[in-house]
């Protein structure tokens, strides 16, 4: 059992119990309860009791529990309030969650983003839970006259040795009214009765039932619909347009220009955008809104070179956009010859003499490795909720980063933070795309504008050809080995459009005495952003395909080549600045090996391996394919998981397979294409996603048994199975696979 400091003031203890003060609950939405029978749910309590940020005890004993962070599919909707009933210990089934607002002064990074989610409430959650359980104790103890020594706690319940007891809710008035203690005790990881436990999704019976949870989902009386038109190619502006014959069709309320920011406006990292200066179309209905877009005649013009100073998490970060309208087959050309250009390189880290092994070496192993732009494309297509009237602005949807795009919102409508209400619905997917924020503020505008209720939809095309992609890569590896086939120098060069993939401290930093990495970037006026894993979604796939050419060149199994190398980055590291432990890596391969039986594979089964480090966690696959008619079938995947402790497994396991299914489909048939500019993809029929007949048949999850922390796993299992995949088919083919997607019109890339 571990000893914390408490962290809820005096003064902001007893501003928060004031505002819940008579018993009512602001905003309060009733969910299902944890327990999905809806016989065993209990009757809403009379009264309520605020004990602290995260949640609120009722008379009768149930118990809500505020979910601070937007929920996206990851489930932290369920597994985050699961911290706070473990150490309040209270009883699962009396718990009910609600999705907290946007509320700065009481919760801290409401954030979907980084798989950091539950890494970061680790303490803080369960803190507030145990504070909240010894306030019950303290407040039992001084009506009953007792030490609070002689008090326990079972399932919501206080239980004195004499016999006495009491449940939550008889306590929860006395409760608000204790001196919050200076220090907590939290539980021992052997002592959890819920933490480690599968809960179902409390959200669940609303899915799959269609109740609203969705922002697409937001209606109100008198609501319009608004989409935007912006220009057709990257590097392109609006010029003019003739909207007049859109304006006279039936129930179409205006068509206007605006500009998402100001030219003097100081963009934060959320507020990333291709075309701020849009066409809006606004009116009674979607199909209305859509026709009407149609009949606009616009005229588009080249936008010149731009440079803006950008607010990137306090510090400034310089951004240039390049005037000029850009093609995938100029793309291609210039990252390869940048990559062989020695004069534009920056060395991010250079152990030893790598120069002189490669010059030295009996045997050089070199390949180049490349990916494509990719879009998002999330379920719910983008959509928020806007209603701005002179005292005040209620926002309703989907949005990765609710506390950033506040200030942009600000900022564009004029009206300070405490006036800004942003309410955040469950996402249909957000995969990094909903981490930038413009729909939001567009949507506050055009309601400001229209002085009316406002839901703006994206459609499919708006989104898919409006930006944030995953950015272009290319990689260069090549490894140096002596006479007797031993690794001895290592030299990876790697770059994108606009951003490079590099991690130069991962592995195989650390496990070669002569290491050299260096990067390059090309600038764009194609917008990107974040994806699943960034970086590591390429660069991951990258170097375990690389890291088998090399174990095969050097005569040896591919795990046990890596299992080799860690033993070095272990027993004698190179360099200072390694961000893994070797241990922990090494152990999710022997899981994956043991698991998936290696060496022991059936003879017509072709198998890949590969392990990598993001996000703090530790992720190893072994893939198993055939190849039919020229097609991939995936037979099997197995997955082995370093993430800490795992706090619903249930959640876990989904996650494991969610990250290998995307990871494999957006490696083998997804690519985002441009010609002068124009996104060559715009809707489903042109841009191939994984099919439900092309997804792995099994995928088989182990996670390592771990008293550490928890750390992340939205991300980490979407990109070694990337370099799983690439190893597997050079088993069937006998071809390696250097270049994204694999698979073109839908035949194996020859």
């Amino acid at each position: 059992m571990s000893v914390v400091k408490t962290t809820i003031g005096r003064r902001s203890f007893i501003r928060n119990v004031a505002v819940a003060g008579g018993g009512l609950m602001i905003g309060f939405n009733w969910m299902v309860s944890c327990d999905s029978a809806e016989k065993d749910v209990k009757q809403l309590p009379k009264e309520w009791f605020e004990i602290n940020g995260y949640l609120k005890i009722g008379d009768n004993g149930m118990v809500t529990i505020m979910s601070p962070n937007p929920e996206i599919g990851q489930n932290v909707k369920t597994s985050m309030p699961m911290l706070v009933a473990e150490e309040l210990d209270t009883a699962w089934e009396n718990v009910v969650v609600e999705q907290a607002p946007l509320n700065t002064d009481l919760f801290q990074r409401q954030l979907a983003g980084g798989s950091q989610s539950i890494r970061l409430a680790w303490e803080p959650m369960r803190r507030a839970g145990a504070t909240a359980r010894q306030m019950l104790v303290l407040a039992a103890a001084k009506e009953w006259q007792v030490p609070a020594e002689e008090i326990t706690t079972e399932k919501g319940i206080l239980k004195h040795s004499s016999g006495r007891e009491a449940h939550y809710g008889e306590m929860a008035s006395l409760a608000a009214n204790v001196e919050v203690p200076e220090e907590v005790e939290l539980k021992d990881t052997g002592d959890f009765t819920i933490i480690g436990k599968s809960k179902k999704n409390v959200d669940a019976k609303k899915i799959v039932t269609g109740q609203p949870l969705y922002g697409l989902d937001t209606q109100v009386d008198g609501m319009l619909i608004a989409m935007i038109v912006h220009p057709p190619a990257f590097g392109m502006r609006l010029k003019s347009y003739d909207a007049e014959e859109a304006k006279k069709m039936p129930g179409i309320k205006d068509v206007y220009e605006m500009e998402t920011y100001a030219d003097d406006y100081k963009m934060s990292w959320v507020d990333i955008d291709a075309f701020p200066k849009l066409i809006v179309v606004v009116g009674d209905s979607t199909w209305q809104v859509m026709q009407a877009k149609k009949a606009i005649q616009a005229e588009w013009e080249t936008s010149p070179e731009a440079e803006k100073t950008m607010d990137f998490f306090g510090g400034e970060m310089k951004v240039k956009t390049p005037s000029g309208l850009e093609n995938t087959e100029n793309h291609t050309f210039e990252m390869a010859a940048v990559n062989g250009d020695f004069k534009n390189l920056k060395v991010v880290r250079k152990d030893g003499d790598p120069e002189a092994m490669f010059k030295k070496a009996a045997k050089i192993v070199e390949s180049d490795y490349t990916a494509p732009f990719l879009a998002h494309n999330t379920m719910e297509p983008m959509n928020f909720f806007a209603d701005v009237t002179a005292d005040k602005a209620t926002l309703i949807g989907p949005i990765q980063t609710p506390e950033f795009i506040e200030k942009s919102v600000s900022d564009k409508l004029g009206m300070p933070f405490e006036k800004i209400d942003i309410q955040m619905t469950r996402m249909g997917g957000g995969f990094g795309r909903r981490l930038y924020g413009h729909f939001v503020t567009e949507a506050a505008a055009i309601s400001q504008k229209m002085e009316a209720p406002v839901k703006l939809v994206y459609t499919r095309e708006d989104d898919m050809t409006f930006g944030t992609y995953r950015p272009a890569y290319h990689a260069k590896y090549r490894a140096a080995l002596d006479e007797n086939n031993e690794l001895i120098a290592f030299h990876v060069r790697a770059g994108g459009i606009p951003e490079s993939p590099l991690f130069a401290n991962r592995f195989p930093a650390g496990a070669v005495e002569h290491y050299l990495a260096e990067e390059w970037t090309i600038p764009s006026n194609i917008s990107v952003g974040a994806f699943r894993a960034p970086r590591s979604n390429f660069i991951a796939g990258a170097e375990q395909a690389f890291l088998d050419e090399v174990a095969e060149a050097a005569g040896k199994d591919p795990i046990q080549f890596r299992l080799d190398l860690f033993k070095k980055a272990k027993d004698n590291p190179v360099g200072e600045n390694n961000d893994y432990e070797a241990a922990r890596y090494a152990g999710v391969l022997e899981l994956v090996k043991e698991k998936s039986g290696w060496g022991q594979g059936s003879s017509n089964l072709h198998r890949g391996v590969a392990a990598y480090y993001c996000h703090n966690s530790y992720v190893a696959h072994v893939l198993d394919l055939t190849v039919e008619d020229g097609k991939p079938k995936i037979e099997n995947v197995y997955c082995a998981i370093d993430c800490g402790i795992v706090v619903n497994p249930d959640a876990a396991l989904n996650m494991a397979e969610g990250g290998s299914v995307d990871g494999i489909g957006h490696a083998m048939y997804s690519a985002m294409s441009f010609k002068d500019g124009m996104p060559q993809q715009k809707n489903f029929d042109t841009y191939r996603l994984i099919r439900h007949n092309e997804a792995p048949k099994k995928i088989h999850v182990d996670f390592v048994e771990s008293d550490v922390a928890p750390t992340g796993l939205g991300e980490p299992p979407f990109p070694p199975v990337v370099g799983a995949l690439a190893n597997a088919l050079y088993k069937a083919t006998g071809k390696r696979y250097y270049s994204q997607p694999f698979v073109k019109n839908d035949e194996l890339a020859v």
